[in-house]
């Protein structure tokens, strides 16, 4: 049984919804550093480049958090002050008040960002879902056509929400087709698990458990068949990347540096990076499993290949509509200028 704190660090953000105004009174916390200095980025040689970035804590951010225990950024002259959230309404909002340069957003919250107005520069793809989130079904349910008039248990507003409403229409279905039973993962995974509901759309490690425990059915569709449904990035302020473009390589160079080091020193990584989650280094390098954390090739062919089945801008364009439709944004932005891939393709060479 996977406990209540496992869960919390591993809560997926709330993709669909943003605050309704600015949180006050936000508590932060620096994840990484004594020095509580947050000044704003610099490229002077002799004095750090800083900037300050938030999220919610998630796998994703393995790398990361390896680059800062191991030093990879301090060596690069960058300092980080990363931030954790327990909410994703929380960074959000920091982020339009101007309290933070970045954030490791999921691309759903991009798009709702820049529509709010928000100008910003996606600099990084952080990870990808792989089959770390699915749909359980019943057997008797032969295909996901026949989900028509069925009961299916998903987080609303959540990420599980999204990823089912893509699904549905990819097979010619809608929301209007389904009734929709509102559970978080464990609750939804456990409802079908005990026979509660006949469909559950859920993620890693409460989709194979009850799938384990469940024998009358399978995992009927996961995130494998859908590479770019679920994207977290790194995102940055567009004036903070203009003005600290070494920042920003340093940061990217970092990022791979830590990714790196989890090929190379898997054991060590994880341990180091299971202590952020509170986990065990096991749990954490099978629960990766569901995620793909791209290097500098797969980063470039997502934010820089307009011919690629894997491009963002697509995927980001398609995303906008649909939270239009859904009544989740007011208006479609303009994402043609939301990739920067300058930075991998400076330090693709060396990774």
């Amino acid at each position: 049984m996977v406990s209540d704190r496992r869960f919390f660090k591993y809560t997926r953000r709330q993709t669909l919804q943003l605050a309704a105004g600015l949180a006050g009174g936000l508590a932060l916390h620096a994840c990484n550093s004594p020095d509580s200095d947050t000044t704003r980025g610099t490229s002077n040689s002799t004095s750090p480049m800083k900037f300050s970035m938030g999220s919610t804590v998630w796998i994703g951010l393995t790398p990361l958090f390896i680059a800062l225990e191991k030093g990879f950024f301090k060596e690069l002259n960058l300092k980080v002050d990363f931030k954790t959230f327990g909410a994703n309404s929380d960074y959000v909002a920091a982020f339009l008040a101007g309290q933070l340069d970045a954030l490791a957003p999921v691309t759903s919250e991009v798009v709702s960002l820049a529509a709010k107005g928000k100008d910003l520069q996606i600099v990084l793809v952080e990870d990808t879902s792989i089959g770390g989130d699915g749909i359980l079904a019943r057997n008797h349910i032969e295909s996901i056509e026949a989900f028509r008039g069925e009961k299916i248990a998903v987080d609303r507003g959540g990420v599980s929400h999204f990823f089912l409403l893509q699904v549905l229409k990819e097979a010619g279905l809608s929301e209007a087709n389904v009734t929709l039973i509102n559970a978080d993962p464990p609750a939804a995974a456990a409802a079908y698990q005990a026979g509660n509901v006949d469909i559950a759309v859920t993620y890693a490690p409460f989709m194979q458990q009850a799938n384990q425990a469940q024998p009358d059915g399978r995992i009927i569709y996961d995130s494998s068949k859908m590479p770019t449904a679920i994207v977290d990035v790194y995102a940055f302020d567009r004036a903070y990347v203009e003005a600290n473009p070494q920042a920003i390589e340093a940061f990217v160079r970092g990022i791979f540096k830590g990714l790196d080091f989890l090929s190379s020193n898997r054991e060590e990584a994880l341990e180091i990076a299971a202590k952020q989650f509170e986990v065990t280094p096991e749990d954490l390098a099978a629960d990766l499993e569901g995620i793909q954390l791209p290097g500098a090739e797969v980063n470039l062919e997502m934010l820089g290949d307009s011919t690629s089945d894997l491009y963002l801008l697509n995927s980001l364009e398609n995303l906008a509509e649909f939270l239009k439709e859904q009544g989740q944004i007011d208006e479609i932005p303009d994402l043609s200028n939301l990739l920067e891939p300058k930075f991998i393709e400076a330090v693709r060479s060396e990774f």
